[in-house]
């Protein structure tokens, strides 16, 4: 992952290479910001930049992951990996399963593997939240990983 980053950014900017990274399900902002404070951009430029690269996948997964997970289910191959994904993420959402959009906000701000916008939304979807509850749940689970990434990447807090 680290020669793509280092690629991506001989080819880019590092803003944009940052961008990226928060885009991405592997890594989302648990990875971009301090990818972007290693690289000497300031905590601020990091935070913003991966915030908003972290949420622009969330709209297109909350409004198309349902329908294309239905079209493509119809290809084996497909259909086992959605089973495989929706019982992975049934098992690591519970409190998404009991709280909701509440429920959401903490799954997507505890910056671990596994949790985070991508799997936030596919939660959303699994369990039903309409997109006017999920997307501000998940945005603010974002802000607040983003701040405590921030925080853990320039030493200012030590959990």
């Amino acid at each position: 992952m680290e020669e793509l980053f280092i690629t991506l950014k001989e080819l880019v900017s590092k803003e944009f290479a940052v961008f990226i990274a928060a885009m991405l399900p592997v890594t989302e902002l648990r990875a971009s910001i301090p990818l972007a404070i290693s690289w000497g951009l300031s905590p601020t430029k990091a935070f913003v930049l991966s915030v908003i690269g972290n949420a622009v996948p969330v709209i297109p997964l909350l409004f198309l992951l349902d329908p294309v997970t239905k079209y493509l289910r119809r290809i084996e191959l497909f259909d086992r990996f959605f089973s495989w994904l929706y019982a992975r993420t049934r098992r690591k959402s519970d409190k998404v399963d009991k709280y909701g959009a509440i429920g959401l906000i903490l799954f997507t701000a505890i910056p671990l593997p596994t949790t985070g916008a991508w799997t936030a939304s596919v939660a959303a979807t699994i369990f039903k939240i309409r997109f006017r509850s999920a997307f501000p749940a998940i945005i603010t689970g974002v802000l607040i990983a983003g701040v405590v990434i921030t925080l853990l990447s320039t030493g200012v807090s030590h959990f």
